[in-house]
């Protein structure tokens, strides 16, 4: 695996998240070794395609349970490395939801892509850690295997690289290694964190479902009933939401992780610039309902602001 380098700057050695999810995993492994043993817990945590329909808890509880002393030790070595600095610029709870996602993408994937071997491992949920930590800080300097030095990004790379090669040419039976778990833990990181950059949910349907810019009904008349009144107090504001909206859309950009309240107002600026730039060319009586709502709304805000 790899070791980041230490920052000028003391970031957190442990954080609660990390530290709670190192303590369960060892508490399994611990009663792995002694109360209940291996065979038991195995059953009872493990994933087992097989069992799935009766143990439908497992896709969650698979990661807690490891195979040995190395396997445990790999993995909460590289989730004690990286997990503390990604948690700290989010938060314990969002960390920990975007922990246990990946765990289940690693799960899905072997549902789908393995021979029906059994899973356990905290692998895939450590692999979309190190996803984040790369997508943050993609130029910060890591170890692989403690002596190679990379950048983190192609840190990343590498490890997608090596574990579709390995899960295309290789039998997890046979190896003992969940090569596609790696990679399903990757994938549903990158999701995660491709949504959570448009705001969540709701932001990225606004992404994907944007007003159009050249509607049907868009040379529709407006009501006559409209008076010309009417129509001037809604272009009395046009100038002021002209410049406010245009100094969010050029506002630099900043990259994060999580939703950025900027991010928002840049994507409503560029919504809002669609409608402006039809009134521009066609005249207020060619916008729509949707249109003449958007528009009210943003004089409105900029009105109690």
């Amino acid at each position: 695996m790899s070791n980041a380098s230490h920052q000028a700057s003391a970031e957190p050695r442990m954080t609660p998240a990390v530290q709670w999810l190192i303590a369960a995993n060892v508490g399994v492994y611990f009663l792995q070794l002694t109360l209940l043993g291996a065979p038991i817990v195995f059953g009872a945590l493990g994933l087992d395609p097989s069992r799935l329909s009766s143990e439908w808890w497992t896709p969650l509880t698979y990661m807690f349970v490891h195979a040995g002393l190395l396997h445990i030790t790999f993995n909460l070595f590289a989730l004690w490395m990286f997990g503390p600095r990604v948690e700290a610029a989010w938060s314990a709870k969002a960390f920990t939801w975007f922990y246990l996602w990946c765990g289940l993408g690693g799960a899905l994937a072997h549902l789908l892509l393995s021979n029906g071997s059994s899973l356990v491992g905290a692998s895939a949920a450590v692999s979309g850690v190190l996803l984040a930590y790369a997508l943050r800080w993609p130029d910060e300097e890591v170890y692989l295997f403690g002596a190679i030095p990379m950048r983190s990004r192609w840190l990343v790379v590498w490890m997608i690289g090596i574990n579709l090669v390995m899960g295309i040419t290789s039998n997890s039976t046979s190896s003992g290694i969940a090569w596609f778990s790696h990679l399903g833990g990757l994938a549903f990181g990158w999701i995660y964190l491709r949504v959570m950059s448009f705001g969540g949910l709701d932001g990225f349907r606004r992404w994907v479902s944007p007003v159009p810019d050249e509607p049907e009904d868009a040379f529709r008349a407006v009501p006559r009933s409209r008076t010309r009144r009417q129509r001037a107090d809604r272009g009395d504001g046009i100038d002021d939401i002209v410049a406010k909206s245009n100094a969010l859309a050029t506002r630099p950009a900043r990259p994060a992780l999580l939703p950025r309240v900027e991010d928002r107002e840049k994507r409503a600026a560029e919504r809002l610039n669609l409608v402006l730039d039809k009134i521009s060319k066609h005249g207020m009586e060619s916008l729509t309902n949707e249109e003449l709502k958007l528009l009210e709304d943003a004089s409105r805000t900029l009105r109690d602001s």
